[in-house]
């Protein structure tokens, strides 16, 4: 059954955060980020995002923790935009968006970002360190949920909605999303749960 939920994905640097925010904003929804609260755990362990990622490959309670909240928030919550890598598996009502960003491109963004306003339990010195560490994450994450959940999270049949944020700008991305958003609502296939 559909509920009042968005849930964004993609790969790092494709701009879930910055979508999520601007869509629960237009929206006048509440936002969650998975992300930052991972970034969170990182630094409370004194790791970078990357170190946390292949820390969590041995200790399984990392995801599992993240994801016993996202199926609390599943089932308590409504109008709400969460941005996390799977939110949409434990939110199966929710609609289901994928942000699509060619990884270099990715990496060029979240470089540029670094390199002006830095990143919590994130660091690059170059944009060629950027860019390894990034697929190290995408590979270390697939790995995970894959033997955790058997989910492949870069499998783009299980979206509602995929979303090119390279050749549209975020603006453009919030405008698609919404629209998509409020016809999936209206669509006859069953109301949403309030």
């Amino acid at each position: 059954m559909k509920k009042y939920i968005i849930t964004i994905t993609g790969l790092p640097g494709s701009g879930k955060s910055s979508t999520a925010k601007g869509v629960a904003r237009r929206l006048g929804y509440g936002h969650f980020s998975s992300g930052d609260l991972f970034r969170e755990m990182a630094a409370a362990r004194g790791l970078s995002i990357e170190e946390i990622n292949i820390t969590a490959e041995k200790q399984q309670e990392i995801d599992r923790e993240v994801d016993k909240l996202l199926v609390k928030i599943g089932e308590e919550k409504n109008n709400l935009v969460l941005d996390s890598r799977i939110a949409f598996h434990w939110i199966p009502g929710s609609f289901k968006v994928f942000l699509n960003l060619e990884p270099k491109i990715a990496a060029e963004r979240t470089f540029a970002q670094i390199q002006k306003e830095g990143r919590v339990s994130q660091a690059g010195s170059s944009l060629d360190e950027v860019y390894g560490n990034m697929l190290e994450r995408i590979e270390s994450e697939r790995k995970r949920y894959r033997n955790l959940y058997n989910i492949d999270f870069t499998d783009r049949t299980q979206f509602d909605l995929i979303v090119d944020t390279e050749t549209n700008n975020l603006e453009r991305v919030i405008d698609i999303i919404v629209t998509a958003y409020e016809k999936w609502l209206r669509a006859p296939e069953s109301n949403p749960v309030q």
